[in-house]
């Protein structure tokens, strides 16, 4: 049925994750040691990437491009029906506010959209299709994905990063064993012989 290739599937991809992990970690830099830092993404980060929306981001800064708007106009009313002579610093304040909020929110559109884009071209790469319904990848879509794999890998990491960590502990153990087995040795001093040595034990 479905349910049993769904089941024995998993298994299989729970089994290569271990694999994988297991010669992931014995080729890492600081594998087996207390400084050893995850690889991968950490899956509270993949899971808060999940439930993103590129939509919602989209209409935040259409509001705030609205609200600019409305501000600069309302400014430039106050502009007119005030006197020259109390213009002054509000002006100067104002422009230099709405120049830096401009700037700013054109900042934000423009990584908004390179950020998109590169999204794209990470699901193209990892051939990623929409569910049904979907005219494109969603985040969910990818990032659950991502969430649920990095959370396995996580958990086989840290068993085989501490099965390495023991390793090392041992080995450093026994070094130090044999050191100090080496160390306690007693060295018999080594008696003189031939005719140098009768000659002064006559003396």
């Amino acid at each position: 049925s479905t349910l049993v290739c769904l089941v024995q599937i998993k298994s299989f991809c729970f089994k290569m994750i271990k694999l994988i992990n297991k010669e992931r970690v014995v080729f890492y830099q600081d594998a087996g040691k207390e400084t050893c830092v995850y690889p991968l993404p950490e899956p509270q980060d993949l899971f808060q990437a999940s439930q993103m929306k590129f939509e919602d981001f989209q209409r935040d800064l259409r509001k705030l491009r609205k609200d600019l708007n409305a501000c600069s106009a309302e400014t430039e009313k106050v502009f007119k029906l005030s006197s020259e002579d109390n213009l002054q610093p509000f002006k100067d304040n104002m422009d230099t506010f709405l120049s830096q909020a401009k700037t700013e929110l054109e900042t934000q559109e423009k990584q908004l959209a390179d950020i998109q884009k590169l999204f794209f071209e990470l699901t193209v790469s990892f051939s990623v299709k929409p569910k049904a319904g979907e005219k494109e990848v969603g985040l969910n879509t990818f990032f659950s994905v991502w969430h649920e794999f990095s959370t396995d890998f996580k958990e086989q990491w840290k068993k085989q990063n501490k099965l390495m960590l023991q390793e090392r502990v041992k080995k450093a153990e026994e070094c130090f064993k044999q050191a100090r087995e080496k160390a306690s040795y007693s060295v018999k001093p080594k008696h003189a012989s031939g005719i140098k040595a009768k000659l002064g034990q006559k003396i």
